[in-house]
């Protein structure tokens, strides 16, 4: 009993617990400081970088520099991150013991099993060259324009201008579109009362204007031929194979040209008509 009221009647330092605390809270706040400045200084050194060799384009194309450009900026906060949380908590706890370590990291290792996958199925992705920033790719049922590629995380930004977010460790099929010369094809419906070689030699010459004029057109287009009978008209192929990411502006373009040539030649193209008959008996 004694032993207990001596420890209610014991006065507390308030002068060294004030002191104390304003020391961790300043060596706390420097810490941030310097976390935020070398990410800083860091992500400044890196945009430097990716635009030297955009502009010199000798070790590397853009798509590329800028994929390591994000890959190290990920890499630096992440081990920035690291270090300043382990120096905070030194600075709350003091030195950390062997046996809190030991509890700490099997705690961090049951709970960082998908922070562990998502960084190896990223190196991964990263190493094997499956895409990169600016590529146009699928990956499951997300599709859009890779923003930025991370250790952990894939940015994808879909043509409605919606982000998505997709860890690394949930990809598994990829289908990306911008590492081939992609399709070009408009399909023409004309009426059958036109003449199919006729309305074949105008789109031809429509065809070898464009492919001259048009430097995205890696190759044709060309003419294919009459692939299908429909109930109103004629549907004739057209084909071609232009740049990646380009192949919608040159379809839309030659839509364009091709329905321009076909009203300076006349030739009709189908649209919805109704035949009325009068059956009824008018003499009488």
């Amino acid at each position: 009993m004694q032993n207990i009221r001596e420890l209610f009647t014991q006065k507390l330092d308030w002068d060294t617990i004030l002191n104390t605390l304003i020391n961790k809270t300043l060596a706390i706040i420097i810490i941030v400081a310097i976390m935020m400045i070398a990410i800083k200084i860091s992500v400044k050194a890196i945009n430097n970088f990716v635009e030297r060799q955009s502009k010199l384009k000798i070790s590397l194309d853009d798509r590329k520099a800028s994929t390591i450009g994000e890959i190290l900026k990920s890499v630096v906060r992440y081990t920035v991150y690291f270090f300043g949380i382990t120096s905070m908590l030194t600075v709350l706890f003091g030195p950390i013991n062997i046996a809190f370590a030991s509890i700490g990291g099997v705690a961090i290792g049951f709970g960082a099993q998908n922070l562990v996958k998502d960084v190896i199925n990223g190196f991964f992705i990263i190493f094997e060259d499956q895409f990169a920033v600016g590529d146009y790719v699928n990956i499951g049922d997300k599709g859009g324009i890779v923003e930025s590629i991370g250790l952990r995380l894939t940015k994808l930004k879909d043509f409605s201008g919606d982000c998505h977010v997709i860890p690394n460790g949930n990809i598994t099929v990829i289908t990306n579109h911008s590492r081939n010369d992609m399709r070009v094809l408009v399909e023409v419906d004309v009426a059958y009362e036109e003449d199919v070689d006729n309305v074949i030699e105008t789109l031809n010459g429509v065809c070898e204007d464009f492919g001259k004029k048009n430097e995205n057109m890696v190759e044709g287009p060309k003419v294919i031929g009459v692939t299908n009978l429909k109930d109103s008209g004629v549907t004739i192929r057209v084909c071609g194979k232009a740049l990646s990411m380009t192949q919608w502006e040159c379809e839309v373009k030659l839509r364009k040209e091709i329905k321009k040539a076909l009203d300076r030649d006349g030739i009709e193209i189908p649209y919805p008509k109704r035949m009325i008959y009068n059956t009824s008996n008018n003499d009488k």
